[in-house]
């Protein structure tokens, strides 16, 4: 941790130029940390990050962005965000889809984590967050997505047991539904399966990127370092009862 304290605290941010990646920008600006975001498009102008335009579904132009954000030193903190939803009937899952839902949803985690091992290690620190969903669990039209954000757990907690010797944590958010672009292209509201969805949340509303981001907040802080292999569903009760995200 010492290491840590002496250099300048970084968080990447992937999929960081709106919603739920935004959120969790902003509030780690406000704990007093440089972000860097990794996204296609920029982030708004008001937000004081360095932003590095990428396509993550391309590998070697991440493996590029990965290596300019590295070029300032280690970066302690990452928070897996970027993703895609490309909904359907199993009957319609093209193997297309599927591989470009894994690509982005799982294969650029694994890249980005790689790529900071590194500088966490040498640092004897780090925080990493994955961004899953409350699909993980199951929710129909979704068997690309939710495979990749199963898979999102499962790597949660074998890295978790890889890296906590190295100061490593390791943990999982699991949202939904939440008000974000992302939600919206793939449950219309007025849809009739979007508003049995809101109606299933216990605490009656849909939750904002926000709440999503004081979750990620928890565990990127020094203070969670007894925390790791963890999801914590951010989903407004729905996964004690019956509703479906």
């Amino acid at each position: 941790m010492s290491a840590e304290r002496t250099q300048i605290e970084r968080t990447l941010v992937t999929g960081g130029a709106g919603g739920i990646g935004l959120a969790v920008a902003t509030r780690e600006i406000a704990a007093g940390r440089t972000v860097i975001v990794l996204d296609r498009a920029p982030p708004p102008a008001a937000l004081a990050a360095r932003f590095i335009a990428v396509d993550m579904m391309d590998e070697a132009a991440t493996a590029g962005a990965l290596a300019e954000a590295l070029g300032d030193g280690p970066i302690t903190r990452l928070v897996n965000n970027v993703g895609m939803v490309r909904p359907a009937l199993l009957d319609d899952t093209t193997s297309a889809d599927f591989t470009a839902v894994m690509r982005l949803n799982l294969g650029t985690a694994i890249q980005c984590t790689q790529a900071l091992l590194p500088g966490m290690r040498a640092s004897g620190f780090g925080r990493i967050v994955n961004v899953s969903s409350r699909a993980a669990y199951g929710k129909e039209l979704r068997t690309a997505y939710a495979a990749s954000k199963a898979g999102l757990l499962g790597a949660t907690r074998t890295w978790a047991l890889e890296l906590g010797a190295d100061g490593i944590t390791v943990n999982a958010v699991a949202p939904g539904p939440i008000a974000t672009p992302l939600f919206t292209a793939a449950n219309p509201p007025d849809a009739p399966r979007t508003r049995a969805i809101i109606a299933a949340v216990p605490v009656g509303r849909m939750g904002t990127p926000e709440d999503v981001a004081e979750a990620v907040s928890f565990f990127l802080g020094a203070t969670a370092g007894f925390i790791t292999g963890q999801t914590l569903p951010v989903c407004g009760g729905i996964t004690v009862g019956k509703g479906t995200v």
